[in-house]
């Protein structure tokens, strides 16, 4: 069943889900062996809810069985890790109270492990698009996320081998550079959202050129992913190239008119990063607000190669749930620019913060929000005419796989000079 090798998507160069397949599988193994040891439990009535949606709406009660029983034509599975719709509400019921392991072997993204077999075919390309699906996938998330940001989730900050306060995890996290007490046995954190979204010591990620308006700087920790040039109004970002579409990106915000022909840089955030999101530019803030859309929704456009990973971030960019925030630049020779955090599978809740309002003025480098459990990947849009250069020093993925981290705060581009 497996398929031809392939390149490793942004899921597992993140550290979202196990670099190794092998590794993946044999989670699933594990997963479903403890949910099958507990018997037929009561579900949580949240997943109850799903499974009545389902047995009431036989459309999606197609699609959700066909998802179940089809291979995947994009996943490189040895075996089937599912059987029906009930182990698969069963699988996802058990994940309710679980908090994410560390590891490159582990899985980070517990549910998308779960749901990954199914988001590869032809019916969970449509399942995962239907807007009751993903009413009910909100719901879900919100219930893990209220455990995830409760004190019972801090059993995972240990020092074992898939501990967060382990050697290696600090090494990886770069515990020093973050608010954290190493006296503590959580290091003085609450949750696991509230070590997830860990803020920096002061000193650490300092703003580039402060005085300077005309050096922009980077939004979040990430890899660069793509930068497109002259982007339109609207274009078919369903398709194989996955082109930016201004009005759907930005959820037909008034000011999309204002981009057109200019530039996108979208970059991603990867397990171990700052999950926090700061303001590119001095400016005030014109609009604020989070557009709802899919949570497991994937590109089908680009054949074997595609899905969520390495050529899909463009599509979600347009259809996950998301934030918009448009900022007026200080200096007038950027003018309007867009930040859009996007939400990937779990990742999807785009948390803006309290006084991100508009007429609200920011300096260069302050926190706009954060994501909830963890990051994703997010993009910044330009009006033509913009950028004078980006400060990248090598081309961004997925010409170049191996594209170097960009610091938050750090300079990122700079602006041309007003005429």
């Amino acid at each position: 069943m497996r398929s031809p090798s392939r390149a490793t998507d942004v899921k597992r160069r993140a550290g979202w889900l196990p670099a190794d397949q092998d590794a993946l599988e044999a989670w699933l193994t594990g997963h479903r062996e403890r949910v099958e040891a507990k018997g037929d439990r009561e579900l949580h009535p949240v997943v109850r809810e799903f499974q009545e949606l389902l047995e009431r709406e036989p459309v999606l009660r197609m699609y959700a069985e066909r998802m179940v029983a089809e291979v995947p034509r994009n996943k490189p599975y040895t075996k089937r890790h599912l059987e029906s719709v009930e182990q698969l509400l069963r699988l996802i019921d058990e994940v309710l109270t679980m908090a994410p392991e560390f590891g490159d072997q582990n899985v980070t993204t517990p549910l998308g492990a779960i749901l990954d077999w199914t988001t590869g075919t032809d019916a969970g390309f449509a399942f995962y698009r239907d807007p009751r699906v993903n009413t009910m996938l909100k719901k879900i998330l919100t219930v893990w996320c209220d455990f995830l940001s409760s004190p019972a989730s801090l059993y995972v900050l240990n020092d074992s081998e898939s501990g967060w306060t382990s050697e290696a995890a600090r090494r990886a996290i770069g515990i020093e550079q973050y608010r954290h007490d190493p006296t503590d046995p959580h290091w003085g954190f609450t949750s696991w959202n509230d070590f997830f979204t860990r803020r920096f010591q002061e000193g650490f990620r300092p703003v580039a050129s402060p005085d300077d308006d005309s050096v922009i700087v980077s939004a979040c920790e990430s890899t660069p992913y793509s930068i497109k040039t002259d982007v339109q109004r609207h274009d078919q970002f369903w398709l194989k190239s996955q082109p930016y579409s201004l009005a759907d990106m930005l959820a037909n915000d008034e000011s999309a008119g204002q981009f057109v022909g200019g530039t996108v840089f979208q970059a991603f955030l990867s397990a171990t990063n700052y999950h926090r999101w700061h303001s590119p530019v001095a400016g005030t803030i014109v609009r604020a607000f989070v557009q709802e859309g899919t949570y497991y929704s994937e590109a089908d456009s680009e054949g074997p190669d595609a899905v969520e990973p390495t050529n899909s971030q463009g599509y979600l960019a347009h259809v996950a749930t998301r934030a918009v925030i448009i900022i007026e630049a200080d200096n007038p020779a950027i003018g309007l620019v867009a930040f859009v955090p996007v939400g990937m599978v779990e990742v999807s809740s785009c948390l803006i913060a309290p006084e991100i309002t508009p007429g609200h003025h920011v300096a260069k480098g302050d926190e706009l929000g954060h994501f909830q459990f963890g990051g994703s990947t997010h993009c910044l849009v330009f009006r033509p005419g913009v950028i004078a250069d980006f400060s990248l020093g090598a081309l961004p993925q997925p010409e170049n796989p191996d594209a170097p981290l960009v610091l938050v705060r750090s300079k990122l581009a700079t602006a041309t000079t007003a005429t």
